[in-house]
């Protein structure tokens, strides 16, 4: 297959295309940045250049998007701009151009007010079933375009996939009080546990979407690292998650102990990937357990693929307050 893949200098992207070097399929990446892996430089908000990129293409990995980190920098119809406007240029052209599959990357963040229960709640269990509240302009565009890919399977036949992502990103936390109490190595190992996927298992279920989207034709699917939890856990991750974590993965005690490391006081909600796993056959590699063997083999912690594309920030400014500023 010839792929077009948008958003080709971003961090998802390039692990993407450095994924396809790797098979038979020849990939086009298209940015609105300069990149290694950008072959044609525009904007998806451009009608004409959308067309001409999608002439011969057979599918579409469509990844580029204003993401959460640009809520307090841009305005609101740059977001209404890029991630509908660009969304519905490209499944509008790609049905005119034949394209047999589209892959559309959302994120987690959709769910917004669903991911956090009232006090006293236990954590919540996120699953495709939950009904997404956005919270911010980010989150109201992706579920917004996510409705555009249903749209034209219903109308157009086209077969989407919408993977809703939850964090992958090498970049630090942009909580300032994760920043002080979690080394950022450490944050982002206990985040293995119920919000964070590695970029190559990222990458990879975009692939078996890629190839699932004809036989399934729709659907929505979280993309998140395996959670070691179950329902039963809820109620005590939310007030002592160290006892549960020690129950369901007793070694990453001794591991953590070795680099001074804390686990998280509570858990406030747990992303569920069993549909993706078993719709798409997708298998990731570094769930918590796995995380845990490199820290005590002394290895770094996730992919090598994730180290190779590395820290890219969201902003050519570099902010005193954090890695982006926080609306």
């Amino acid at each position: 297959m010839k792929i077009l893949v948008t958003g080709s200098a971003g961090h998802l992207s390039e692990a993407i295309m450095r994924c396809l070097e790797k098979t038979e399929h020849q990939a086009k990446g298209i940015d609105i940045l300069n990149s290694p892996f950008t072959d044609s430089r525009g904007s998806i908000v451009d009608r004409e250049y959308v067309a001409a990129c999608l002439s011969g293409i057979d599918a579409v990995i469509h990844t580029a998007t204003l993401h959460k980190p640009h809520v307090a920098t841009h305005s609101r119809q740059d977001f209404v701009d890029t991630n509908i406007t660009g969304t519905l240029n490209l499944l509008e052209e790609a049905v005119s151009a034949g394209v047999q599959r589209f892959v559309f990357t959302s994120t987690t963040s959709a769910f917004g007010a669903a991911l956090a229960p009232a006090e006293g709640r236990p954590a919540a269990w996120i699953t495709e079933d939950v009904q997404p509240i956005p919270k911010n302009i980010y989150g109201i565009t992706k579920t917004a375009a996510e409705d555009l890919c249903q749209l034209f399977h219903r109308r157009n036949g086209l077969p989407c996939i919408v993977l809703r992502t939850s964090r992958f990103f090498l970049e630090e936390d942009d909580n300032a009080a994760v920043r002080a109490c979690y080394a950022d190595a450490n944050a982002k190992a206990n985040e293995f546990l119920f919000r964070r996927v590695d970029l190559e298992d990222a990458a990879t279920a975009h692939l078996k979407a890629l190839e699932c989207a004809p036989d399934i034709g729709f659907d929505r699917y979280i993309i998140s690292a395996t959670t070691p939890f179950s329902e039963n856990d809820l109620t005590a991750l939310r007030t002592d998650a160290p006892r549960v974590v020690r129950e369901r993965c007793p070694s990453y005690e001794p591991a953590y102990r070795k680099f001074g490391w804390r686990m998280v006081e509570g858990i406030d909600r747990v992303y569920v990937n069993e549909k993706a796993r078993n719709d798409l056959g997708w298998t990731p590699t570094y769930d918590f357990a796995h995380i845990v063997e490199q820290l005590d083999a002394g290895a770094p912690i996730g992919s090598a693929l994730a180290r190779t594309v590395g820290i890219k920030r969201y902003h050519g400014t570099t902010f005193d307050e954090g890695p982006y500023p926080v609306d």
